[in-house]
């Protein structure tokens, strides 16, 4: 599928740029996959994907434990999208595929 691989991502947040990657596989209408970052690392929760775009839910425990909830979309080898950070609102995203 169009989003399965490998991803290094940074989210620009007001902390400045966090970085990330991810590993993505889906399977129909399904994403799965887990996220490593200094934040904290895991599986993905509620991973879904709708033709190019892609959502999912991860836990972090730096600063504070709290779930970021992804939406974006694949272009190629580009992720892009938004992340929202519970109540600290909404930081843009993007990406590459690593080979």
């Amino acid at each position: 599928m169009v989003a399965d691989g490998k991803w290094e991502i940074v989210i620009n947040s007001p902390m400045g740029a966090v970085k990330a990657t991810l590993d993505l596989k889906t399977d129909g209408a399904t994403l799965t996959g887990a996220q490593a970052a200094q934040q904290g690392s895991g599986s993905l929760e509620n991973g879904k994907v709708d033709g190019d775009n892609v959502s999912w839910s991860a836990k972090i425990s730096s600063p504070m434990p709290m779930t970021l909830d992804f939406n974006g979309a694949v272009a190629g080898d580009i992720l892009s999208g938004t992340v929202k950070a519970g109540s600290f609102g909404s930081f843009p995203f993007t990406g590459s595929r690593v080979p």
